[in-house]
């Protein structure tokens, strides 16, 4: 392909997107200014797909929606300052939905790349305004997303106790996550993704490059996938503390998982009702749920200890080695080691992870950061400071914690400079807020979670 210049570049287009039921690939290509297309495919399996016309009508607005959402994965690259679509006009409500994606979903990349991405993104608004969608006679069942870590498997256990039929679904081909979702006994769904090659050139280029909603994309790929295979619930197992971002001194919020919060839950749950199909509901079923009470529900059992693993460097430095499933080293060990300790007998909780990460003082800088004690945040799916300042508090009042180096400098040095009154573990375990998940089926979730 010809040399990529980033700078030069002004407009980024949707070129096309298709589905083909003979197969089950539906093929998404965009464009810089007339440059040659970027083609990402995405692949369902089970075709072929016999589709009626009410059927074939969503199956359309859900290609298309995923097609404006998985364009951020290009659009990244150069920003350009012009968006154009092709292949269909847009609404005035679609465009807003899409600038609220883009906008807050790269905000870590823009945050990272030195960019103000604040009115730059704007989607053309050329379509009359859609009205209500109809109903595509989907069966209540539920395709659940499955990362392999302990949260979708709270969700998983969860339906199962509440006598809802449900099929485990995943992106690529993580054998990781293949092991999990085999665990659950449950019916599989693997949906294979190709990001455009090219674009892997123009990073080497010196594109834009960083951290993009993936859970956005996901849940795209998802209702799609639902819509096909008659799912008429799209599950996630995004819990309360995703809607909140790490504060950075002299920028303000920055949310690494912005697409995992509450906010891209509601207004992505009601397009899909309102353009997609009014019988298809998106949800995350842990929303009113802490990190901490997700970690108390995954405590109840030991089914997936030797399977799970929220660790991040597993599937990207490590590679799939099941059995390093735990770096050790990053947030996402630091912190669901010390979400699962207040929890799990302590013997259970170091055979998981192979080691104590809490009697390490070369750990010590993660753990403040967790802690959000002299740093922010960090940009990982993480839960708040205060659930991790409470986790700590209550095994600094244990013995078999306490002498732990992590948990003795916590007592010694930090303790004393934080509000006693601030530490209290119990209001975090308290299910509250707002969430999507139908009211029928919370009261049965939520007496399961109370069991």
């Amino acid at each position: 392909m010809t040399a990529f210049d980033r700078d030069s570049i002004r407009v980024f287009r949707f070129v096309r997107c298709g589905f083909d039921p003979a197969t089950g690939v539906a093929e998404l290509a965009y464009a810089f200014d007339e440059g040659p297309e970027l083609v990402e495919t995405v692949t369902i399996p089970g075709a072929p797909f016999a589709l009626d016309a009410t059927r074939a009508a969503a199956v359309e607005q859900a290609l298309r929606l995923l097609h404006l959402v998985a364009g951020v994965s290009y659009y990244k690259a150069a920003v350009p300052p012009q968006i154009r679509i092709d292949g269909y006009p847009i609404d005035e409500a679609t465009a807003a939905l899409m600038e609220q994606v883009y906008l807050n979903g790269l905000g870590e990349f823009a945050y990272r790349n030195g960019l103000d991405l604040r009115g730059r993104i704007r989607f053309p608004r050329d379509g009359a305004a859609t009205g209500q969608a109809p109903a595509a006679g989907l069966p209540e069942r539920a395709l659940v997303a499955i990362g392999g870590g302990k949260d979708s498997l709270v969700s998983i256990e969860a339906l199962r106790a509440a006598g809802v039929e449900q099929t485990v679904a995943w992106i690529g081909g993580s054998q990781l996550i293949r092991t999990c979702a085999e665990r659950t006994g449950l019916p599989v769904l693997n949906i294979g993704r190709a990001l455009a090659p090219a674009l892997f050139e123009i990073n080497r280029q010196g594109a834009y490059n960083g951290h993009i909603p993936v859970t956005a994309v996901n849940s795209a790929i998802l209702v799609l996938a639902a819509l096909l295979t008659g799912h008429g619930q799209v599950v996630f197992s995004n819990e309360r503390s995703a809607s909140y971002g790490s504060l950075i001194p002299g920028t303000g919020e920055v949310n690494h998982q912005w697409s995992k919060g509450w906010a891209f839950e509601q207004a992505f749950g009601e397009h899909v009702e309102r353009v997609v199909a009014a019988d298809l509901h998106y949800y995350s079923l842990l929303r009113p749920l802490s990190e901490l009470a997700v970690a108390r529900q995954f405590a109840r059992s030991d089914r997936y200890d030797a399977h799970f693993s929220s660790c991040n460097r597993n599937f990207h430095i490590l590679g799939e080695k099941p059995a390093q499933r735990w770096c050790g080293l990053c947030p996402k060990c630091h912190f669901v080691f010390l979400a699962l300790a207040p929890f799990m007998p302590k013997p259970r909780l170091v055979r998981i992870f192979g080691r104590n990460l809490l009697d390490d003082p070369g750990q010590a800088a993660g753990y403040d950061a967790l802690l959000e004690f002299q740093d922010h945040k960090p940009f990982e799916c993480v839960g708040e400071g205060r659930e991790s300042r409470a986790a700590m508090e209550q095994l600094a009042g244990r013995a078999e914690w306490r002498e732990d180096a992590l948990v003795a400098r916590y007592a010694r040095e930090i303790r004393p400079q934080l509000d006693p009154a601030e530490l209290a573990i119990e209001p975090l375990l308290q299910a509250g807020g707002e969430h999507r998940v139908p009211a029928a089926l919370w009261e049965r979730v939520s007496a399961h979670f109370a069991a």
